[in-house]
This record gives C-alpha cells, sequence and structure tokens, in this order.
C-alpha cells in the first residue's frame, strides 16, 4: 500500500466525518492547526505494531509541538477481533512505560463493532475508519478540552443519533469515498 494513499484516506475520513460531523469536538482545532501527526506503520506483526506505537509515544514525550498521532496499521490487524484484543496489549505497553495518564489510546478500525450492537448497526460508524488505527491522546490536553466543553457526557448519544439518522448505506458510501 501506499503511504501516502493511506495517510490521505485518513486525514480525509478525519476531515469529512470526524471533524465534518463533529464526532470530537475537539479534533477540529487541532487539526487546523497542523498539530495532528498522521503516520503509517509497516508492521506486520503485533509485536512490531508494539514497537512502532512505543516509538511514536516516545515521540510524542519528545516533540510537545505535536499534540495528537493517528497511528494508521494497515498491514496488521485487519480482523477486528484480533485488533479489539489487541487494545490490552497496547494499554499494557503504556503502563509498562508508566505513561498512563500521560496518554490515552483512542481505537478506530474498518470493522469496529461495539459490545451489544450488531455488525451493521449504523452507530459502530463512530469509531469506523478506513484502516485499523491507534489514536494517542495527550491525557492534560485532553482533559483541557474536556473541562471547557458544555456537554461532555451528551458527546456519545448525539454521535449515536445522528449515525443512526444518516444510516448505514451512507456512512459506508461516506467511510468508501474516503479510500478513493
Amino acid at each position: 500500500m501506499d503511504e501516502i494513499e493511506v495517510i490521505n484516506a485518513s486525514r480525509k475520513w478525519v476531515e469529512d466525518v470526524v471533524v465534518g460531523y463533529n464526532l470530537c469536538p475537539f479534533a477540529k482545532r487541532e487539526l487546523l492547526r497542523n498539530r495532528v501527526r498522521f503516520v503509517v506503520s509497516e508492521a506486520e506483526t503485533e509485536d512490531e505494531l508494539l514497537q512502532a506505537l512505543h516509538s511514536e509515544l516516545q515521540r510524542l514525550d519528545d516533540e510537545p509541538g505535536v499534540e495528537t498521532t493517528v497511528l494508521i496499521h494497515p498491514g496488521v490487524l485487519q480482523e477486528f477481533g484480533a485488533y479489539n484484543e489487541f487494545l490490552d496489549a497496547a494499554d499494557g505497553l503504556l503502563a509498562y512505560l508508566e505513561m498512563e495518564g500521560v496518554y490515552q489510546i483512542a481505537s478506530f478500525h474498518p470493522d469496529y463493532q461495539f459490545e451489544g450492537t450488531e455488525q451493521d448497526s449504523a452507530e459502530n460508524y463512530t469509531n469506523r475508519s478506513p484502516y485499523p488505527m491507534l489514536h494517542l491522546l495527550r491525557e492534560a490536553s485532553l482533559e483541557a478540552a474536556i473541562g471547557s466543553y458544555p456537554d461532555v457526557e451528551g458527546i456519545p448519544q448525539r454521535n449515536i443519533e445522528l449515525m443512526e439518522n444518516l444510516g448505514t448505506d451512507k456512512m459506508r458510501e461516506i467511510l468508501a469515498n474516503c479510500l478513493q
């Protein structure tokens, strides 16, 4: 896969879906400030992905001008169940590096499925991305953003209602357009 195409599709998804539909009210500012790092991992195994994750966490420590990193990994964890299980290892790495409370990892996958939902439920599209990815967030920045937002608790329900109103077919089309 061409790295530039993967980044362009992922960035388009962030712009058109995450920011365009205001799924995350905190994303637009950092995207406009060009403080979101999009990086494609060449990892083909979970161990290689953990190494890439470690490197990106270290990079965030070393480069305070980068607010957040989207670590895209198209060569590993294509199956959602394996991806979901890998998140425990990712959190374990945060603990091992003593970075819990410093960074948080948000998860996005082309086949994302919330527990208790049907595979084709529209609400799953709040976390469906063109490629499997890990979004590395600075906890302090997230807490500051949350502290200044009037209704943080309402975001998930608002997003679910939005996805249901748009519908599965429309969201499938939007996601496919990101890959073109």
